[in-house]
């Protein structure tokens, strides 16, 4: 900013050394009486102008001064002319001053046409001098108007190159400014998306770097939340498979039909664990990425569903190279089928790129789900009861470890009801 700054003062020190001063108008005592006493200016520097109404009568000295001194010039009353100064510049009149100098004087020399001796005192910048003819009218002089004065356009354009000079350095004194507060916006949203991303890089100015500091320990206190939450689930689950099996075998005495519902509900209890255990597990995975294809990924899965003779199909396309953890993408492809053909009977997989941004939609013609239901099926454990039976439906977890790689990925996953009927399972990740 500093530099930015000096910059600017040195510009405009440069103008100031290197612009010439501008030149003022200037004009004889002698030619603008003889432009009042005839109307006319031979040399065109000088507008005449008659009116019936009076000037102004200035009340300046200088202007009453400039008055008397073309009054004497003209050999005509004083309050027959009547001056005044334009523009803010002033007149510069008077023998101690302006009176041309003698002869050999620093070289200067009276011109040829010299009558007396104040015709050829010299008048600077712009003014209105006002004669009151015999008839009662007055007749104005003034100095011609040509517009914008040659050094304002100078100034004017040394101001333009000095804001095409300086506009760079303060575009990055903008970028270095507005940098931090994008580096958080864009670090938020990446820590909704994926929480176990890496922490911001300490770096710029102390309250940029206090500002970050303070950020990553948010960061770090949210993932030992989660994490000290995802391991008590896990020990949880884990911990329950003792007392299943201590039931099983107990059961192993019990009358027939006891035993044939228990080990029922053991057993949906075991995949439940299951579940749980492969669900914290896939989170706590650390991902690998690299360079893939992901639509000779998607072939796989549906060749692997084909192969069980499930309907599933894959809409053909372009090769879509991407970046990713290939088992997790794998398992999200498969949830999302398994889904699909579960619950719709079949499943359509298109993989496309659009608007630089990978998109993936596995399709149905099952019955859908309520639109109230829609917003929550990504939760973990949610199911939609009315829909999807138990006898048919999973544990809950398969939409929510799709979402959790989907963002994992700096994507997101949605499911929405066709307006044909069944669904669309859509996931959108970076291209």
């Amino acid at each position: 900013m500093l530099l930015t700054v000096l910059l600017v003062q040195i510009l405009n020190f440069a103008l100031v050394v290197a612009m010439p001063l501008p030149t003022p108008n200037v004009h004889r005592i002698g030619q603008i009486a003889m432009a009042l006493r005839t109307g006319a200016d031979p040399s065109g520097l000088l507008r005449v102008t008659d009116r019936d109404s009076a000037p102004l009568l200035s009340a300046d000295p200088g202007d009453a001064r400039f008055a008397l001194r073309l009054a004497a010039d003209l050999a005509v009353a004083a309050d027959r002319v009547r001056g005044m100064r334009m523009g803010g510049m002033p007149l510069g009149i008077g023998d101690a001053v302006f009176r041309p100098r003698p002869p050999g004087a620093n070289g200067l020399r009276p011109p040829p046409d010299r009558q007396d001796g104040g015709g050829d005192d010299l008048v600077f910048g712009r003014f209105t001098v006002s004669l009151k003819l015999p008839d009662g009218r007055w007749r104005s002089v003034a100095p011609v108007s040509t517009g914008v004065d040659p050094w304002r356009w100078r100034i004017l354009l040394w101001l333009v190159v000095a804001v095409l000079v300086v506009a760079p350095f303060a575009w990055m004194l903008a970028r270095r400014l507005a940098r931090p507060i994008r580096l958080f916006a864009f670090a938020a949203e990446r820590l909704g998306r994926d929480p176990r991303a890496a922490p911001l890089a300490l770096s710029g100015p102390p309250e940029v770097m206090e500002a970050a500091a303070a950020f990553n320990e948010m960061q770090a206190r949210l993932n030992s939340y989660v994490q000290d939450r995802t391991t008590l689930l896990a020990a949880i689950a884990h911990d329950l498979r003792t007392p299943l099996m201590r039931l099983t075998m107990r059961l192993e005495h019990a009358p027939v039909d006891i035993r044939d519902s228990a080990e029922a509900d053991i057993q949906e209890m075991d995949q439940r664990i299951t579940a749980v255990m492969g669900f914290v597990r896939d989170m706590n995975r650390p991902a690998r990425r690299q360079k893939l294809d992901l639509r000779s990924l998607a072939q796989s899965v549906t060749d692997d569903f084909a192969d069980l003779g499930k309907p599933v199909t894959l809409q053909p396309g372009d090769p879509i190279v991407t970046t990713g953890d290939a088992p997790a993408l794998k398992a999200l492809l498969a949830n999302l089928i398994g889904n699909a053909v579960k619950y719709g009977g079949s499943a359509t997989v298109r993989c496309a790129v659009a608007a630089d941004q990978i998109v993936i939609e596995v399709i149905d013609q099952g019955a859908g789900m309520r639109a109230e239901d829609v917003p929550f099926a990504f939760e973990p454990f949610f199911r939609g009861e009315k829909s999807r039976g138990r006898d048919t439906g999973g544990i809950g977890l398969g939409l929510a470890s799709v979402r959790a790689v989907a963002r994992a990925h700096g994507g997101e996953a949605f499911l929405e009801n066709r307006a044909a009927g069944g669904m669309i399972a859509r996931v959108v990740l970076p291209a």
